[in-house]
């Protein structure tokens, strides 16, 4: 199982990341809610169940991503072995944490193109969610929530070799959970907060020290699960003596 190192972290990734996404999602969020009638835009409470639920629609669709990586992950232990399957995954993982910490300080800009994987995906699902606008309903909104989250992100990409790595599909889809959570207090009030949000996710020493913040928690991540999961593997292996 996760431990709650992996998910604090993860939760932590997605935090961060917005500094690198609110550019993007940000404005889809305002091109949303701007397709909203006047007076579901003029009462907050409204405005927000619709922000709301579009999020929860590209969460579940994370958690789903999540459960596929985790699952080929499973696959990759159990023909590794418990312990060298484990220990390749996790230093992938943190790897992958490494380059996205690289990424957002600016000294690693070549890792943008990991963005193109998901274009031919994208290509096919941009036209469905497009057929959705104006979002006049929240399963509307929902809808359009669970077709966004393929857009092509090179944070959610890292963020899904780490999901693979995590070693099991449940663990897999949980770990993109807590990643979309943690998306979800900057993407919430992007809607009411755009111009300080933008200004310090434009700030580049911000961005240095989130990066750096996040190369830690790779170190960190690197030894401390590998250590919980030994552990368990070994009382699991004196339990069957």
């Amino acid at each position: 199982m996760n431990d709650p190192l992996t998910l604090t972290s993860a939760f932590l990734l997605g935090l961060f990341s917005t500094m690198h996404c609110v550019g993007m999602c940000g404005g889809i969020i305002g091109a949303l809610s701007l397709s909203l009638p006047v007076q579901t835009r003029n009462q907050k409470p409204k405005l927000f169940a619709y922000v709301l639920t579009y999020n929860m629609g590209r969460i579940i669709s994370y958690g789903v991503a999540g459960l596929i990586a985790g699952a080929i992950g499973a696959g990759v232990l159990q023909s590794a072995g418990f312990e060298q399957g484990h220990i390749v995954l996790r230093s992938i993982g943190a790897l992958m944490m490494i380059a996205i910490g690289l990424y957002l300080t600016g000294w690693l800009p070549q890792l943008a193109s990991v963005e193109k994987i998901g274009i031919p995906i994208w290509k096919r699902l941009e036209p469905i969610g497009r057929k959705l606008v104006p979002v006049a309903s929240l399963p509307k909104a929902l809808a359009y929530g669970l077709i966004w989250a393929w857009l092509p992100c090179g944070m959610v990409y890292f963020d899904l070799v780490w999901a693979l790595a995590s070693g099991g599909a449940i663990d897999g889809a949980i770990t993109m959970i807590a990643f979309g959570l943690g998306t979800l207090p900057t993407l919430l009030t992007a809607g009411f907060m755009t111009s300080w949000i933008t200004r310090f996710a434009h700030s580049a020493r911000a961005r240095q020290v989130v990066g750096l913040l996040i190369i830690a928690m790779a170190i960190g991540s690197l030894f401390i699960p590998m250590e919980g999961h030994h552990h368990g593997h070994q009382q699991d292996s004196h339990q069957h003596h």
